[in-house]
Formats: C-alpha cells, structure tokens, sequence
C-alpha cells in the first residue's frame, strides 16, 4: 500500500471531496514527492474502487468511511477504442477526451491490456487551477466606459520606435556569478524605458508614431519556457513580473500619447518565451489602454508573420521564432530558405501588389543586422535585444548590446532613416 493512501482516505473521509485538493494537502504534508498529477490520479483511482456495504443506507451530505486497507489499487485508464469500435488516433484520442494535443510531450498506445490506452507524458506535471485571467480583466473594466479613438491623422511621414526581446523577470546576473554579471529587475527595466521614450520624443518628426514590440516581452512562466522542460534563472514571480512588465508598457503609452496625436503598439504574442504569459499581458496593456487613451491603438498578433501598412511601406513583423514548431527560427542572416518562407507569406496575403516598399522586421537573435541586398523583394533586419544577455547567451556566445530602434519613414517613397540606441 502507498504511504500516502490512509491519510489521503481519511482527508476524504474529513470531507475534502476533490481529489486535486487532496493531492495537493498529501504533497504539502510531506507524504508524497510524485507531482500533483500523479498524487491525484492515484487518490481519485483509490475513491473510486471502494467497496461498500450495499446494506448501509448512502448519505448524500457526507462521504462513506472506508478501510483503507481494503481498497485496491486498480488503475483507470481512458479507452483508445471509439465508440463505433474503431482504434483512435492521437488527435482522435485528445479530442474524444478534450486533452491539450499541444501539451502533449511524448506519448505511446498501450494495446496489450484488456483496455487498449495512450500512456501520455505532458510538458508540465503540475496541475494548475484552470483561471480565465482574460475574462477577470474584462469584468474589472467592463463598468468603465471605453474611450472613443480619435481618427489618425493624415501625415506624410510616421514615426517608428522597435523593440524586442525585454524578458521581464530574468535572471541575468545569478547573484553575481555569471560571466559578465548584469543587474535586470524592476529598477532597470523602468529606466531603460525612460530612456527609450525620451529618445522617441527628442526624434519626433510626425503626428503619427508605431511601436513594435517584436516578441519575448516576458522571460518565462513558472520559470519555463512556452515549451516546458527549459528552466529559466528568475529574480521575480510570475505576479511581480506581470505587475512590472504591465506597468512598463503603460509608462510608454502615457509619455507617447502626450506627444503623438495617434500612437498603434503592435505586440507580437507567438515567441518562444512569453506565449500566453505575454499575451495576458499585451491583453490587459489593451483593456487599459481603451478605457485611458482616446489616440493609443493596441493590436495584439498571435500569428508567427504579420503585417501593416505605412503609405507605400508593407512592414512584415515577427518574433523569429514561435511557440511550437521552429526549433531554431529565423537566423540573422538571410538565406535562400528563409527568403522563400517570407516570399510564400508576401504572396499569399498578396503584398507584392500592395506595397511598393517592404520590411521584414524580427527579434530573436538579439543581433543589430539590417540586410537590404540578399533579396530584391524585401528589407531584413534584425533588432538587438532591450535586455542584457542571459548568462546563457554570455556563456554560449558573448556579452552582447542591448537597446532600441527609432525609424522616421517617408510614407511614399522609400526614404527612411534608422537610429539605433544602445544601453
């Protein structure tokens, strides 16, 4: 028998019904060291195999006393065959069941039992309390009445301001004993803000101003990257570092709506870091800025390449690299699969014929790289990290620059000037 069984029946038997919450109490008394996941599985198995005495009339209102030593551990599997008979597929299987497939690490079907399964190992062994933190922000705001955006301005030259890679909450410096020790936190990060928005201000040459923020916004959540299984050095919780890296964009939308009079942030929220931990940030940065701003626009982009227009310009933008799929992304240098991966997008959404001028703008690499040449369709250009390096960066590569782009575009020709600023 488990160590944990008598004292996990004896919680139910107390009247903690869920077996989640009983795992949960099993873990923090120290009784089992096996994840949340696998504690839960093994309790819930053990409330459904106990015997019981048919004579003894059943109570509603409280559980049964059990024997603990009478209950058996038999398992509980969820059937691979479909109910017309037929075997499922992995995805058949996820959906029959409504499981996460992009969850899924590794999996095998188990077919020499009597009931055939799918042995499924997740990313993540934790169990996490399902949370709409999406619909909580929009019941906080939905009493506030949203504020009418004011129409844009017609220019003949726009302001750009590019940014990537800030990796709120990382840990670059590791107490001090990385390489080249760099102090990241909530201080640092308000600062470098500071000093790109006056920058932004003193370069100001329209009525108009787009800021691209290209991906990696947060550093991690719970410490992991979108993919599991990559643990990340923190210096703050998953709460400060979303109290931080919101606050972080609401100083910029505050300082830039004082001067532009219509200011659009494009946030990219497929990275390879942030994921949906950024894009709950990108969608709260939106729920406020509607409710505080009448000339901010936000436009969240959860697709890997996306796109807007300045006059005759087609600015394509990206991360470099996405959630799931692109083990190594985009690389700084432009080569010919690259250049055909970006030409089937620019022809697809039909650019080519929109646009007389087009840029494909990335993060990711945190390099400084603009290549105008290799292809004769479109700009590449690669914009170096807001953070410091990581302490994996230093190791593996070296120290490396961080900073910021500002671009004054010429809406219809292909005149633009490009200043880079560095920390």
């Amino acid at each position: 028998m488990k160590a944990y069984k008598k004292r996990a029946l004896e919680i139910y038997n107390s009247g903690v019904l869920r077996p989640t919450d009983i795992a949960k109490i099993i873990i923090e008394e120290g009784l089992a060291k096996k994840g949340v996941r696998s504690v839960r599985n093994n309790i819930s198995n053990w409330i459904k195999n106990i015997s019981t005495d048919s004579s003894k009339p059943k109570k509603v209102s409280k559980p049964k006393e059990v024997d603990a030593d009478h209950v058996t551990d038999k398992p509980f599997v969820l059937s691979a065959w479909n109910d017309e008979g037929y075997m499922m597929d992995i995805e058949q299987y996820c959906d029959h069941y409504l499981l996460p497939r992009h969850d899924i690490k590794k999996y095998k079907l188990v077919s020499h039992t009597g009931t055939p399964f799918y042995n499924i190992e997740f990313y993540s062994n934790e169990i996490v309390e399902e949370v709409d933190l999406l619909k909580s922000i929009d019941v906080l705001l939905k009493d506030i009445p949203k504020v009418t955006l004011a129409k844009k301005p017609n220019v003949l030259v726009t302001d750009r301001l590019i940014y990537t890679d800030v990796h709120v909450g990382m840990d670059a410096s590791r107490s001090g004993l990385a390489q080249y020790s760099a102090e990241w936190n909530k201080d640092e990060l308000f600062k470098r803000v500071r000093f790109m928005v006056d920058k932004a201000v003193k370069n100001k040459t329209s009525k108009n101003i787009v800021v691209d923020e290209l991906g990696d916004y947060m550093d991690g959540y719970n410490g992991q990257t979108t993919r599991g299984g990559h643990a990340l050095p923190q210096n703050m919780t998953n709460e400060q570092s979303f109290d931080n890296g919101l606050t972080a964009k609401m100083m910029v939308a505050k300082e830039l709506s004082k001067h532009w009079d219509h200011v659009t942030f494009n946030n990219i929220c497929e990275d390879n870091h942030a994921g949906s931990f950024g894009y709950i940030v990108n969608s709260a940065f939106k729920s406020l800025c509607e409710v505080s701003f009448d000339n901010v626009e936000v436009v969240n982009h959860q697709k890997f390449m996306n796109h807007y227009f300045i006059g005759s310009h087609c600015h394509v933008i990206s991360h470099g690299k996405d959630s799931r799929n692109l083990k190594f992304g985009f690389k700084p240098m432009l080569d010919p699969k690259q250049i055909e991966k970006i030409d089937q997008y620019l022809k697809n959404e039909n650019i080519y014929a929109k646009a007389e001028y087009i840029e494909f703008t990335k993060g990711d690499s945190h390099q400084y790289l603009m290549d105008c040449c290799t292809s004769d369709d479109f700009d590449y250009f690669n914009v170096m990290a807001f953070s410091p390096s990581s302490e994996w960066v230093q190791t593996n590569f070296k120290r490396g620059r961080s900073g910021f782009v500002i671009q004054s575009i010429d809406n219809n020709s292909k005149e633009k000037t490009t200043t880079p600023y560095w920390f």
